[in-house]
């Protein structure tokens, strides 16, 4: 019987050619809707552009783990050594003939090289967005006596997010041919949410730069909150993921009890050991499903912690006009995460609930940072755009944060 090699490098040029064609449609839009705009507008459009197709990736990446499908190809980065499942598909049928209900049949084969596909087709368009971003400082330097350009048109950003995206194709090899490690697939879809939230920043950054707006100030106590929350939804998107990832969705399926019970049998040592394989426990032997109801539970208890804070933040931000919508957002979010949160555990998980779970906790990432962007606390405005004594206000004040 062969072997086949984890890393199968022979395609790879087939497969990145397939993920700029699938950028090319995308970059084609933008030019074709933009050719008569400046620079500024050009990049702002591809990186909301951007932004939307790797909201639309998260989505996809979630129904690849939810239908079992991320170990359709067993190698990286193609399919049995072939840049497509057509090439290989003498080899998905012998692994599906050997094994009906294994990892490996036509159709999962084909989901998880869509997703490859469609994720280099990010990594191109964010490359598209270095390129331009550092072309456009160099003109502006040249054209300005050395100074830089401003703040939105500031190319590390791009370039910090195409680093970013390559580690994350590093962590999606890595869920492959370390078989759905749990650990590594949950920091792939926590890098997911990272790339999320790069994106949404430049956006915004990119829009006030254009549209003149400076961000609102919010009381020191409120921004605070913001950051707080921010993080405790950073840890409550780790412990979805480390359900998801862990199988542990059905260990309860009632409301608001678990297995008849207020506090269920947890063995939470079992079940938070991080570096492990999927269902077992670093010593090799079958993780208890008191473990699994462990960590079902904890992602249960801080999923209040968070829609308390949630709904604090959403009270805080509608005394701002100017931030009323981001939060009539959050509230509907938080709405739709609960109800969605809720079917999974009464309805047994079903792959919509699911994925719009996952869909729910992005969009989440992409408000916050939306309102973290536009926003800054009230002291420091105060400090940054005090005039000095007897001189007329500076017109950039307005963007000077």
């Amino acid at each position: 019987m062969t072997v086949q090699p984890l890393y199968n490098l022979s395609p790879l040029a087939q497969v990145m050619l397939a993920g700029a064609l699938a950028a090319l449609g995308p970059l084609t839009w933008v030019w074709v809707r933009n050719r008569r705009s400046s620079a500024a507008r050009w990049a702002q459009a591809l990186t909301l552009l951007t932004l939307f197709l790797t909201f639309d990736l998260v989505l996809f990446g979630a129904f690849t783990r939810l239908t079992d499908s991320g170990l359709g190809c067993p190698d990286w980065p193609g399919c049995y050594g072939h840049a497509s499942p057509v090439g290989a598909s003498v080899a998905i049928t012998a692994a599906q003939s050997a094994m009906p209900t294994g990892p490996v049949t036509h159709g999962k084969a084909w989901v998880e090289m869509v997703h490859r596909y469609l994720a280099t087709g990010v990594g191109v368009l964010i490359l598209a967005l270095t390129v331009t971003g550092w072309v456009r400082e160099r003109r502006a330097t040249s054209g300005a006596g050395g100074a830089r350009a401003g703040p939105a048109a500031n190319p590390w950003w791009p370039t910090v997010t195409l680093a970013w995206v390559c580690l994350q194709g590093a962590f999606g090899a890595l869920t492959v041919t370390m078989k759905l490690f749990p650990a590594i697939v949950t920091l792939h879809l926590l890098g997911g949410m990272v790339l999320l939230s790069l994106l949404c920043a430049q956006a915004v950054r990119a829009t006030q730069a254009l549209d003149g707006v400076a961000p609102e100030p919010l009381a020191v106590s409120t921004r605070r909150l913001l950051w707080l929350t921010c993080a405790l939804v950073a840890c409550q998107i780790a412990l979805g993921g480390w359900v998801s990832t862990n199988y542990a969705v059905l260990a309860c399926s009632q409301f608001p009890l678990c297995q008849n019970s207020w506090w269920p049998d947890m063995n939470f040592h079992q079940g938070f050991q991080i570096w492990r394989r999927l269902g077992m426990t670093p010593g090799g032997t079958p993780i208890d499903f008191s473990a699994l109801t462990a960590i079902h539970f904890t992602h249960r208890l801080f999923a209040m912690a968070v829609f308390v804070a949630l709904g604090l933040l959403v009270w805080r931000l509608r005394r701002s006009a100017t931030l009323r919508p981001q939060a009539r957002w959050i509230a509907g979010l938080l709405l739709w995460q609960f109800a969605t949160g809720l079917g999974n555990e009464l309805l047994g998980w079903p792959l919509v609930a699911a994925v719009s779970h996952t869909g729910g906790a992005a969009a989440l990432v992409v408000v916050l940072t939306w309102t973290a962007c536009t926003s800054r606390s009230a002291a420091r405005a105060v400090t940054v755009n005090a005039p000095v004594a007897g001189a007329p206000p500076h017109p950039s004040s307005r963007l000077s944060a």
